[in-house]
């Protein structure tokens, strides 16, 4: 996509710079309004049977509780429908007056019956009218025409029921679930994402019903930001309504992993103002998802009060396509080089062989030799305490410049410059110097970076809009033709561990997608521990969070990607405790993707992305697949991950796990 203005290239936010909310219409949802001027709506699933009511009220009250202001539950057939009456009227006795959703696939007479019941519906644009098959189906404009009467004669009862009842829609599409018509005219495309909400959005429009939210999920983040931002592109080219937007990653995983996917899809929308309620899908109790999203959004709650950012005069970057910036290679930085991790030990001194495992290099005195996980650092900064023994071949050290200039060995440790130090030093490495910037130096640096090919630039900013400060600096750099890698530094000081996640997840994370960046350094801060173990232990973090954000982001894979669903009323099995037993046994595949579903709503579909599937396919019952081929059916679930392994073992992408002392 070619973009020659601006504003054609920014129409997807209010601005690069400063920070505001897209203004959007409100919709009611019961006694909640999303959208508007209205703060953004926390929002989760229910993942017990609907119908099982009293789990269902009681879970539902534990997610109340822990912050959740709208309550999904999943209503796969007539039965489930009917039941949510039920499931509100308990709710309401106890004096819950938290809205309902009816989550609805492939069956649109039971969105009609929860339309009549629950406060808002949410229909999946992929499924409502169509039954997947993975059919390449060739369409002329007039069949095409046809088919799309046929999903208004389908569609146009709930928009009727609707209206009548005053009940809200979310149009929901997800990557993995478009179907075989829109598959076959646009593809596997955030276009053809966005085309699939507008075919029944141009139906509620036509019938004068604007209680929408629109949302575009995926588990792949650079698909799922560039959809997002499409979508306001259309709709405001379209001559929409400004919709409110729904946010979530799909299948986001588990603890750590599922915290920093879904931060680096909803962070980077936010980051822009774009989002006006959120969900993130973690397979875990859905009362543990509530607190995470308010973790998110309440860095925005303070955030027009920034510091002023300069504004971009050109915009360089395609923000609907996922393309790297072009930097020189200097070292192993930049060029066709993944992105690098540095991990920061610079406060602890009299560092140990035995404490580098903290970083993934671990020391096997019995053997006198070194092994590197798959998270092993590349670089370690020790600022002034320096590491007084050899390094394992996999990792480097990078030194403030007055430690370095005093080393024996100048080769094979390098020096970090500030500003001031660069300009005056008399000596620097001859292949890879590493030159602390500030975004406000950025431009006064640019003549001296023009024609480097020794340089690491190490960016940070002090701003609170930090995303947008980094991001105005890497334009500056490209406007001028700097090629320089740059690696992006940040520090949070003392926060919890959630934020720890969260935040760098959102700042480097929606950087990269947008192909800003060379590597990622977390800085560390005496503020954060109170002894040597807890400053080891930040360590040790900061260097799985930095290979994490790397993973999320689809620029570096470093570890087995699990793609797993929340689990919801649908789910045949145990979600979590099965995602751990498939985990444990086949986390040492690196960069294997393994979509675990709990029903065959969530995949195949779902987990388009995924090399290998397991699904539920009945109480049980597993299906097993590649990519989106069933190779095996009705696997009973005790044989299931045998089975699943044997599939990779085939396909020869199976290793043999090491045994390492971690």
């Amino acid at each position: 996509m070619e973009i020659k203005t601006l504003s054609e290239k920014i129409n997807y936010c209010n601005s690069l710079t400063e920070y505001s909310r897209r203004k959007t219409i409100p919709v009611r949802i019961g006694d909640v309004w999303v959208g508007g001027d209205n703060p953004i709506v926390v929002q989760s699933m229910t993942t017990v049977d609907t119908m099982d009511t009293e789990g269902s009220v009681q879970q539902a009250i534990r997610m109340i509780e822990s912050g959740c202001q709208l309550v999904r539950i999943t209503a796969p057939s007539i039965k489930e429908a009917e039941n949510l009456r039920s499931i509100k009227n308990r709710l309401r006795e106890r004096g819950y007056t938290t809205p309902l959703v009816a989550d609805i696939h492939f069956t649109p007479n039971a969105a009609e019956v929860a339309a009549g019941i629950v406060e808002k519906v949410r229909i999946n644009p992929g499924n409502y009218a169509d039954k997947k098959k993975f059919e390449v189906i060739s369409y002329t404009d007039e069949s095409y025409q046809a088919e799309l009467e046929r999903i208004r004669e389908r569609f146009l009862p709930l928009v009727k029921i609707c209206k009548e009842y005053g009940t809200a829609m979310r149009i929901g599409t997800n990557h993995g679930s478009l179907s075989d018509r829109i598959m076959s005219r646009y593809g596997d495309t955030p276009l053809g994402m966005v085309e699939s909400a507008l075919e029944f959005l141009r139906i509620c429009e036509d019938e004068n019903y604007h209680d929408i939210v629109i949302s575009m999920k995926s588990s792949n983040t650079q698909v799922m930001v560039q959809a997002y931002r499409l979508l306001v592109q259309k709709l405001d080219e379209g001559g929409f309504k400004p919709y409110p937007l729904h946010l979530g990653v799909t299948e986001a995983g588990e603890a750590e992993d599922g915290r920093i996917k879904s931060a680096v899809g909803i962070g980077t929308l936010l980051e822009d103002g774009l989002g006006d309620t959120v969900r993130v899908s973690l397979t875990e109790d859905p009362e543990f998802e509530a607190p995470v999203v308010k973790t998110l959004i309440a860095r925005y709650e303070e955030r027009q009060s920034h510091a002023p950012i300069g504004p971009i005069a050109d915009y360089p970057i395609d923000p609907f396509v996922h393309n790297r910036r072009e930097t020189v290679e200097v070292a192993n930085f930049g060029g066709g080089n993944v992105p690098r991790v540095i991990t920061d030990l610079s406060r602890i001194p009299s560092i140990t062989a035995k404490e580098l495992k903290q970083v993934g290099h671990f020391y096997l005195p019995e053997l006198d030799k070194w092994k590197m996980n798959d998270q092993g650092a590349d670089y370690v900064y020790t600022g002034k305490n320096p590491i007084s023994f050899m390094l394992p071949n996999g990792l480097k050290e990078v030194q403030d410049v007055e430690v370095w200039e005093k080393q024996e060995d100048k080769v094979n440790k390098f020096p970090a410059f500030t500003w001031e130090e660069y300009v005056g030093a008399s000596r620097r490495h001859d292949t890879l110097n590493f030159l602390w910037l500030q975004d406000n130096q950025v431009e006064k640096a640019i003549p001296y970076l023009k024609d480097c090919r020794e340089v690491v630039v190490v960016l940070s900013t002090d701003n609170l809009h930090q995303m947008a400060a980094l991001r105005r600096a890497f334009v500056l750099l490209m406007q001028q033709g700097v090629s320089v890698p740059v690696v992006v530094k940040v520090a949070y000081g003392a926060v919890d561990q959630d934020q720890q996640m969260l935040f760098p997840a959102t700042d480097v994370g929606g950087l990269l997608i947008d192909g800003l960046g060379d590597g990622i350094l977390m800085g560390l801060d005496h503020s954060i521990w109170s002894d040597r173990e807890s400053g080891l232990n930040q360590v040790k973090l900061h260097n799985t969070i930095s290979f994490g954000v790397l993973q999320a982001a689809r620029t570096r894979m470093s570890k087995t990607e699990y793609i797993s669903c929340p689990s919801c009323g649908r789910t045949l099995f145990d979600l979590q405790e099965t995602t751990a037993m498939i985990r444990k046994r086949t986390d040492h595949l690196k960069g294997v993707k393994i979509g675990i579903m709990g029903c065959i709503v969530n995949g195949p579909g779902e987990m388009a992305d995924a090399d290998y599937g397991y699904v539920g396919s009945g109480k049980g019952k597993i299906t097993l697949y590649k990519g989106k081929e069933v190779v095996k059916r009705s696997v009973p679930s005790k044989k299931a991950v045998d089975e699943l392994i044997e599939i990779i073992r085939k396909d020869g992408q199976w290793i043999e796990p090491e045994s390492v002392d971690s």
